[in-house]
């Protein structure tokens, strides 16, 4: 006897278009549309982690030199200053004093110069 799998089928499909019950139109109701655009997301998903990552570095290291010219400085300066100073924080602390503790970031820049 023949098994069309109907339950297995069923349940496979409720799962992939619970993932894709935020997409507009038919790529949220077909499941073959809702198919494709899974693993398009999934996809984008993987590339965008991988960005995340550049993005931010990008971000810290321009918060680091706006900081730093306010200070007198610039950040290549300020990054070999902190680096013969035996001062290691990484860029994401850095940048973080850089917005909220301005005097802090102050007196690191004078440390890194002198």
């Amino acid at each position: 006897m023949r098994v069309k799998g109907g339950f297995t089928n069923r349940r496979r499909h409720k799962k992939v278009l619970k993932r894709a019950s935020g997409y507009y139109s038919a790529n949220s109701r077909c499941y073959t549309h809702a198919v494709e655009m899974n693993d398009r997301g999934m996809a984008y998903a993987y590339k965008h982690r991988k960005m995340k990552k550049r993005e931010f570095r990008a971000l810290w290291t321009q918060r680091i030199n706006a900081a730093a010219r306010i200070n007198g400085t610039t950040y290549s300066r300020l990054m070999g200053g902190l680096l013969k100073a035996g001062i290691t924080l990484d860029r994401k602390v850095l940048a973080d004093m850089a917005v909220r503790d301005t005097a802090g970031f102050a007196a690191l820049c004078k440390n890194a110069l002198a």
